[in-house]
């Protein structure tokens, strides 16, 4: 699970007091506020994620408790932290999630922690951070970078991602159309694979029941 790191949002090290915090988000909140941006939707998703680690950073129980998470995401070796969430990162974490999924083994691959770390990656929150730069493209290469990505998981791990990629392409027809043309070759492909199973189950019955009867 990505954790976002504030001290990087401010440019600062994590030994930073108060008032270094507050003159770099002055500073910041100056440079990327959405007035003086023309209401850019980059500066406007970098200015939230500013204003986010302020309010985090300047009051003393929710640095508490961000240090302790930060603390605990290091411990456990997890060192990828969230980037600003816009079409251009996600794409970038999506192509490194499919350049991952290339490289392992698929029969010893930790499948619920694939769908979890897709879930993390378009929660609704990020989808509606996204639908607001209006880039169709963009998002239809994530679409299908994360369709190929998926491929390997059984449909009982692709259910819930489906539905948020449905989200994701709602307001594009050609990415709702990718979509819906997957979903069906993977509904076909889920349906061959159960009539070849009970064709094997009969074949087998029979097989054996002339086996049994050759033997009498």
């Amino acid at each position: 699970m990505y954790l976002k790191d504030y001290y990087q949002i401010l440019e600062l090290e994590p030994s930073a007091s108060l008032p270094e915090v507050k003159k770099a988000y002055r500073k910041l909140a100056k440079q990327y506020h959405p007035d003086k941006n023309n209401n850019d939707p980059y500066a406007t998703a970098l200015f939230t994620d500013i204003k986010e680690a302020y309010e985090m950073l300047s009051d003393p129980a929710k640095k508490e408790y961000y240090l302790q998470q930060r603390w605990y995401h290091q411990s456990t070796g997890n060192r990828k932290t969230q980037e600003v969430i816009t079409p251009v990162t996600v794409l970038k974490q999506a192509l490194e999630l499919e350049q991952y999924v290339s490289k392992i083994d698929v029969f010893r691959m930790d499948k619920m922690g694939l769908q979890q770390y897709i879930m993390d990656l378009i929660p609704d929150t990020s989808i509606e951070k996204l639908h607001q730069f209006n880039e169709p493209d963009t998002i239809r290469q994530i679409v299908s970078i994360l369709l190929h990505a998926i491929k390997p998981l059984p449909p009982i791990y692709t259910k819930d991602i489906f539905i948020q990629l449905k989200k994701l392409s709602d307001k594009d027809p050609v990415a709702t159309e990718q979509l819906n043309i997957f979903i069906r070759q993977r509904q076909k492909k889920s349906h061959r694979e159960k009539y070849s199973l009970v064709v094997i189950i009969i074949l087998t019955i029979i097989i054996s029941l002339f086996i049994y009867l050759l033997g009498r």
